[in-house]
């Protein structure tokens, strides 16, 4: 294992005194950095320099500052940067190139890419700091999820974690992995094999720690009721994903397993961690969430937001303030039971549903059922495809939306969208889905976000196209 730097020691001994400090301290340290970050913003960022331009010498209220977005962040990322050297054009190079996954960006920066799910591919940048920021306040999550009965289980079993993650882009999760690569104790899984194939590595492997995303620890869930996965992990940490509060005691007592969540983002790493409750427990110390209408006025606790605003304190590379993350959110109007400090907040906007299909010509086989990621991240892969939508408009019918980059050809864009899809399908035994090209566009939520993949919500046969002859 990696030694520990000085710097994260020190950032995780203040985190522990912050947590234990309750409200009081960490809102202090939440003043001091927003100070910090403003100033320094508006020193070395030209964007910010520009935005804060008639705004009082000294902000203490985050309220002054006008919001951002990613569009306009990215219009400006030469100017947004702190750091003179970093350009768009060297970070999109460095992007489009696989070859490059975990590698450092410009020798000393993590480089991380986003789905585009409000129109505009976002490319975010960390430097040491705000990398050693996000070890600290994972090593607090993890304090507070394990007993010493799971600290043991896990060190009997190992250490052995498994990551089930997509692959082939600069997700945050890919990169990780691409990190920890060489290290007997960590393997990655891909999500888009078929589920018995990942089922019969997982056996193999015996993790002690499972990482999936949500829709994926839900499937696993059913292969172990099914009595087909046969693991016995002490925690399973699930990300990405939405799902109904159910199922995560499904999850738990299917698997045997401690379950425990957090709501981040590539803009902020570290922003939330779950609690037993189901509620997510802002690292408030660190980062700043608030929910508003869509006028960007504050939504009192108990309704749900029409977006929030993100203010990343961590981050001096790419300042993070005031940043329109399209979610919706609920927080929670009175203490939560499980005592942990912080707001705590319910996201309304990342549900994760599963997608069932009839298998070809069978009615005794069970249907097969696809976890929408390993579809939205194999799309998310294809050069020149901006924004893309699938819906799941029959049982054995997809429909594709999709949008784009200027200057592509969209005839060849829909070949590489129809062969990368099929040959999915396939792997999955679901070759007679059939893919449709959609002529109206991609659809935005309220918030502005566009959900990547829409399951099928009538049920009964598929008028235009039967799996069987």
């Amino acid at each position: 294992m990696a030694p520990v730097s000085t710097s994260t020691l020190r950032l995780i001994t203040d985190a522990r005194s912050a947590k234990a400090g309750g409200e009081q301290a960490m809102a202090a340290r939440q003043r001091d950095r927003l100070a910090q970050l403003v100033a320094w913003a508006r020193t070395r960022s030209r964007f910010y320099r520009h935005l804060y331009r008639d705004l009082p010498a000294t902000v203490s209220d985050l309220a002054l500052l006008p919001p951002t977005t990613k569009p306009e962040l990215m219009a400006a990322f030469d100017d947004w940067v702190t750091d003179p050297a970093v350009t768009l054009a060297q970070a999109r190079a460095f992007a489009d190139d696989p070859a490059r996954i975990g590698q450092r960006f410009a020798g000393r920066y993590t480089l991380t890419t986003t789905s585009g799910t409000t129109g505009t591919h976002g490319i975010f940048l960390q430097d040491a700091r705000a990398s050693a920021v996000t070890s600290a306040m994972m090593a607090r999550m993890l304090a507070g999820w394990l007993s010493m009965r799971e600290v043991a289980q896990i060190a009997r079993g190992g250490a052995r974690m498994a990551l089930v993650i997509p692959q082939g882009g600069h997700f945050a999760s890919t990169v990780a992995a691409a990190r920890l690569r060489g290290r007997s104790h960590v393997a990655a899984f891909s999500v888009h094999q078929p589920l018995a194939d990942l089922v019969a590595e997982l056996n193999a492997f015996r993790p002690a720690v499972l990482a999936p995303y949500a829709s994926i620890g839900a499937l696993l869930a059913g292969e172990a009721e099914a009595g087909r996965l046969h693991i016995d992990p002490a925690l399973v940490m699930l990300t990405a994903e939405g799902l109904p509060v159910g199922e995560y005691a499904r999850i738990a007592a299917a698997l045997k397993a401690t379950v425990r969540t957090s709501y981040a983002c590539n803009e902020c790493p570290f922003l939330s961690y779950g609690c037993g409750e189901n509620w997510m427990h802002l690292n408030a110390d660190w980062a700043v969430l608030e929910p508003v209408d869509a006028q960007y006025r504050p939504v009192p606790p108990g309704e749900p937001s029409h977006t929030v605003l993100l203010t990343n304190l961590a981050n001096h590379l790419q300042p993070i303030l005031r940043y329109d993350l399209g979610d919706s959110v609920v927080v929670r109007p009175d203490r939560c039971p499980c005592g942990l400090p912080g707001p705590a907040v319910r996201v309304q906007g990342r549900a994760a549903d599963l997608l069932t299909f009839p298998r070809p010509c069978s009615h005794h086989q069970a249907p097969v059922t696809l976890a929408p990621l390993p579809l939205a991240t194999l799309l998310e892969a294809v050069p020149g495809l901006e924004l893309f939508q699938i819906v799941h408009t029959a049982p054995t019918t997809l429909r594709i939306r999709i949008h784009p980059a200027p200057g592509t050809d969209p005839d060849t864009l829909w070949h590489q969208i129809d062969t990368r899809l099929r040959d999915l399908l396939s792997r999955h035994d679901l070759g007679h889905v059939r893919l449709e090209r959609a002529t109206e566009p991609v659809q935005h939520s309220t918030g502005g976000k566009v959900r990547a993949v829409i399951p099928l919500r009538a049920t009964g046969p598929d008028p235009d196209h039967s799996p069987c002859p």
